[in-house]
């Protein structure tokens, strides 16, 4: 049986007091960062591999059904305001946008329409997929795997099974089992935080990496709300060492940006 639909290691949910499941699923949750921590090695290689292409040019794709397919639209959504760079990361979701709200029956079961998905993007060899699925079986993830290969694209998953069809067919898998959900089969719970955390991880690194982050700074985020707008002023100020904060706003206002104040300042 896979490890996702295991039995859990709790019973007679529907018999415990509200704390009861609380503590029950929080620890639960807290073996799923130990989890990861074994698949560090893994996510290393994945990640050098998405900056060497990155360089080059490419993007990453995201791909999956239900919660893994809205796991990843919304790590690559949130790659524009946080780090101001556009249509990098890029997130399908079987069904379509559409399935991000209103799940789609059966979409996760058609193993060609994930790679028609990705055509209209045009996808090179320079490009990465990452397939995520808990059980590692979506037929969906599956088949769009094998067609990047297929066409010379670097491919990785995100799964939580130790044996899968996925892992077969990918170059790089990456395998957290994180061991039975608390609901029996519920994968949105800690396989889908594994799945998370992960990507975080990837679109982090990467965005680092390609020089996006100077010191602990995001020096390229949009400036688009008042939060975002103090926010950006308190880093003009730690990284120039401007001690007026009117003065660090009106810059960041004047150049639009962290980097280009930033970069004002110090004459570059």
């Amino acid at each position: 049986m896979r490890t996702t639909e295991t039995q859990s290691r709790y019973d007679n949910l529907d018999k415990m007091s509200t704390e009861e499941l609380l503590r029950g699923m929080n620890q639960e949750d807290k073996t799923v960062p130990e989890a990861i921590s074994k698949s560090i090695p893994r996510i290393t290689e994945v990640v050098d591999h998405i900056v060497e292409r990155m360089r080059r040019g490419g993007r990453v794709f995201y791909i999956g059904a239900g919660t893994s397919g809205r796991l990843g639209v919304l790590d690559a959504s949130e790659i524009l305001p946080t780090y101001g760079v556009k249509d990098i990361f890029i997130g399908i979701i079987a069904g379509g946008d559409i399935a991000f709200r209103t799940p789609v029956e059966g979409a996760e079961d058609d193993p060609v329409q994930g790679w028609k998905d990705m055509e209209p993007f045009h996808p090179t060899a320079d490009d990465t997929l990452i397939g995520i699925s808990a059980s590692g079986y979506a037929p969906y993830v599956c088949g769009a795997i094998r067609d990047a290969r297929a066409h010379g694209l670097f491919t990785s998953c995100i799964t939580c099974n130790a044996e899968s069809e996925l892992i077969e067919v990918c170059e790089l898998p990456i395998i957290t089992v994180v061991g039975p959900e608390f609901v029996t089969g519920s994968t949105r719970m800690k396989s889908g935080t594994a799945a998370k955390l992960i990507l975080n991880m990837i679109s982090t690194s990467v965005m680092i990496r390609l020089g996006h982050v100077k010191g602990n700074h995001m020096v390229d985020m949009q400036i688009t709300n008042r939060k975002l707008v103090d926010r950006g002023t308190r880093m003009i100020m730690a990284e120039t060492g401007i001690e007026d904060y009117d003065k660090a706003h009106d810059l960041l206002i004047q150049f639009g940006g962290v980097r280009p104040a930033v970069n004002h300042v110090k004459g570059l």
